[in-house]
C-alpha cells in the first residue's frame, strides 16, 4: 500500500491540505455544472442556476475522487527515483524519455478496469500524441507503461477507484 509521508500527500497549493487534485476537481465540476444546467432547464432560469451550482459541486467531488485514484505526485517521484534501475532502462536515456510512458501506465490503470493487455492497443495508438519530449517508440515505452500500470494496481487497489462506477 502507498505510504503516506509528507513527500506524497499532493498538497493543495492554497490551503496546504493533503489530497488536492485541482485538475480532476475542475473537470468534474465543469461537467457537473453543464449536466446540472441541462437538467435544471425545465425549471426555467432559476432551475438552470440551481442545477448549475448543484451539478458543479457534485461533479467536483466526483472529479476529485477520480483524481485520487492514483497520486500523480507520488508516482512521478517514485519513477524519477527508480527508472534507471528498471530492466528495460537503456543506458543514456533520461527520465524525460520514460515519464510519458509511466504517466500513460498509471493514468491508464486509474481510468480503466482490467489488465494492461486489454488496453495495450489503445495505449499504443495514443502514444504519438502523449509522448511529449520522449524519443521512445511505443515498443520501447511499453515496458515502462506496463511497469507503472502494475505498480498502480498494487499501490491503489481496484476497488478504491471503481467502487462508485
Amino acid at each position: 500500500m502507498a505510504t503516506n509521508n509528507d513527500d506524497n500527500l499532493n498538497r493543495d497549493p492554497i490551503t496546504d491540505a493533503p489530497g488536492a487534485h485541482p485538475i480532476g476537481t475542475g473537470i468534474g465540476a465543469g461537467g457537473g455544472a453543464l449536466t446540472g444546467a441541462a437538467l435544471g432547464a425545465a425549471g426555467g432560469p432559476v432551475g438552470v442556476a440551481v442545477g448549475t451550482v448543484i451539478g458543479a459541486v457534485v461533479g467536483g467531488l466526483a472529479g476529485k475522487g477520480a483524481a485520487e485514484a492514483v497520486n500523480p505526485t507520488a508516482e512521478d517521484a517514485y519513477w524519477r527515483d527508480n527508472y534507471a534501475n528498471e530492466p528495460y532502462y537503456a543506458t543514456g536515456r533520461g527520465y524525460d524519455d520514460y515519464e510519458p510512458a509511466y504517466r500513460a501506465g498509471w493514468q491508464g490503470r486509474a481510468e480503466r478496469p482490467g489488465k494492461f493487455e486489454d488496453y495495450d492497443a489503445e495505449l499504443a495508438s495514443a502514444w504519438e500524441s502523449r509522448r511529449e519530449r520522449s524519443t521512445l517508440g511505443w515498443d520501447e515505452a511499453r515496458p515502462a507503461a506496463r511497469a507503472a500500470w502494475d505498480r498502480a494496481e498494487r499501490e491503489y487497489p481496484s476497488e478504491r477507484y471503481y467502487a462508485g462506477l
